[in-house]
């Protein structure tokens, strides 16, 4: 199982390039395309977002999480579970988990982003 972080909470979507304050979480089978879409509860707190998301990504049982980017707390709570992180990605959900498939991603080693982002947003 993976994990694409989403505009939206279909295959379909665009991916959202803020990992902790996206809309969605995809949660993927990337053999079958089955999935289920959990909406980030986490994403409009004032602080900790990367934090709860990475819990709720733990909790999918999600093996690989795909973003755009990934704060330092994230990719730290991500990495002690045992998840892989693949970042600076765009595209529709579809379209990421097919790459994925390809072998087109390789793991990211350190957070993309520290803390807010220039625009204001929370990866």
């Amino acid at each position: 199982m993976m994990c694409v972080s989403a505009t939206s909470d279909n295959l379909n979507a665009s991916l959202d390039p803020g990992f902790g304050r996206c809309a969605f979480f995809i949660i993927v089978d990337p053999t079958s395309m089955q999935f289920t879409a959990i909406p980030n509860t986490g994403h409009s707190i004032v602080g900790g977002a990367g934090i709860q998301a990475a819990q709720t990504i733990a909790n999918s049982g999600a093996k690989t999480v795909i973003t755009g980017n990934v704060v330092p707390t994230a990719f730290r709570a991500l990495s002690i579970a045992g998840i892989d992180i693949i970042t600076s990605v765009s595209g529709t959900v579809r379209a990421v988990v097919e790459k994925f498939k390809n072998d087109k991603y390789k793991k990211t080693d350190v957070p993309t982003v520290n803390g807010h982002s220039s625009t204001g947003g929370n990866y």
